[in-house]
């Protein structure tokens, strides 16, 4: 149903078992742009739409132009970035032992940046890279420096990050520890997604709770059967209901 927000305060207010499973939605208030509004990668034009282009087969095939699309378009958006209110209201619920952890769809590490702990990246994060010949770690500046098409290790392999790419199944600790978290929640809070990317999507339904929030700009399948459900920007609505 929809709520207002004062609604939403007091639910978060009395919770002490918080889960927040958040999208790309979050970052676009950091200058990271997202994958489907309008304004999003999805509604870019380039030589191949950017699904394929971040997906295993892509990168195998065509690292060059694999590198070509997520630097320019990920990379350097994501590393200039700054944590906006709503990472850091949710640093700040968690320090108040009221969240209890973040799944996030999302690979920029904003989180972690705003000081939360307890963070579950079911899409990996572009802030790791490793090398695909002997397993050496790089950095995100490593990547981003690297003069060549295609970043390399000193050994001569491909460096690829270590993000969740299409046609590559989620990490099983993850998947299991983020479905433990959600199954147990008082309070689930859904904010920044579209709920259809799958199988992260799929996450939600393991809630069986009450209080199920939808903080979100954009309308979402069966919002007839939330809770709460609140339309506006992420930082904005935070801003409102939780006080730093």
């Amino acid at each position: 149903m929809n709520a207002n927000l004062d609604q939403i305060k007091e639910v978060i207010n009395k919770s002490n078992n918080i889960v927040f499973f958040g999208g790309a939605g979050l970052g676009t208030e950091s200058n990271i742009p997202d994958f489907r509004s309008k304004d999003g990668l999805y509604n870019m034009e380039y030589d191949y739409p950017p699904e394929q282009i971040l997906s295993y087969s892509f990168f195998i095939n065509n690292p060059k132009e694999f590198y070509r699309f997520y630097k320019n378009k990920c990379l350097k958006p994501m590393i200039n970035a700054s944590p906006n209110y709503a990472h850091l209201a949710l640093c700040e619920l968690e320090k108040r032992g009221k969240l209890k952890a973040i799944v996030t769809q999302n690979i920029d590490s904003l989180h972690q940046k705003a000081g939360s702990k307890k963070v579950l990246e079911l899409h990996g994060t572009s802030f790791n890279n490793t090398c695909t010949k002997c397993g050496k770690k790089f950095t995100i500046e490593d990547v981003l420096n690297d003069k060549n098409d295609i970043p390399l290790c000193t050994c001569g392999g491909i460096i690829r990050p270590d993000i969740v790419m299409y046609e590559e199944g989620l990490n099983n600790q993850v998947v299991n520890e983020s479905i433990n978290y959600i199954s147990n929640a008082k309070t689930l809070i859904i904010c920044g997604t579209s709920l259809v990317v799958y199988p992260a999507a799929s996450f939600v339904n393991f809630y069986k709770g009450n209080e199920l929030i939808l903080i979100n700009k954009d309308e979402v399948p069966h919002e007839e059967n939330i809770n709460y459900v609140y339309h506006g920007k992420a930082g904005e609505v935070f801003k409102e209901i939780v006080e730093i």
